[in-house]
């Protein structure tokens, strides 16, 4: 695959849909999570991409587990992070508006991985009202995840805010 398609199928989406757009119709004042990416941040592979079947927690690192609630059972699995991205126009531009970490392990071994589901959906509402949530990730993660979302779009980043820029420093 060129390196061109590769970067378009990891593409974010930048603009949702103005559901108030004076239609009145269905959907008027509903949340819309097309502004929304799950970036998986993968410290064992030193790799970072944008899954879109995280959505549904369906992304190639949650495919084929079973997942359970007792993260001591998955002692031995490897860490990864699920990381929502929202994107937002500003005046400058399109930016980085919400970032937010969330853990996952998998132990491929036994077919079974952890997450907090409460965590994952708590935390792709606060990407989406624009809060950075990532101090609590190994800073290994966080350098993938700054460089990825700075090569990435590195426009984006510059329109970004000095609270995203601080929590992913280079």
């Amino acid at each position: 695959m060129s390196e061109e398609k590769k970067k378009k199928s990891n593409a974010f989406t930048i603009m949702k849909d103005d559901s108030t757009d004076g239609h009145g119709g269905y959907g008027v004042g509903s949340v819309s999570l097309e502004n929304i990416s799950p970036v998986i941040v993968d410290p064992n592979e030193d790799r970072a991409f944008v899954d879109m079947g995280a959505m549904h927690a369906r992304s190639e690192v949650e495919r084929r587990v079973k997942f359970i609630p007792d993260r001591e059972v998955v002692k031995n699995g490897k860490l990864y992070w699920i990381v929502w991205v929202t994107v937002e126009r500003g005046e400058n531009g399109p930016h980085y508006y919400g970032v937010t970490g969330c853990e996952i392990v998998v132990d491929r071994s036994i077919k079974r991985a952890y997450k907090s589901m409460p965590e994952h959906v708590n935390h792709m509402d606060k990407s989406m009202k624009g809060h950075v949530i990532v101090d609590h990730m190994d800073d290994k993660s966080k350098k993938l995840l700054a460089d990825f979302l700075r090569e990435f779009d590195a426009e984006m980043w510059k329109n970004s805010t000095d609270e995203l820029k601080q929590a992913l420093p280079e």
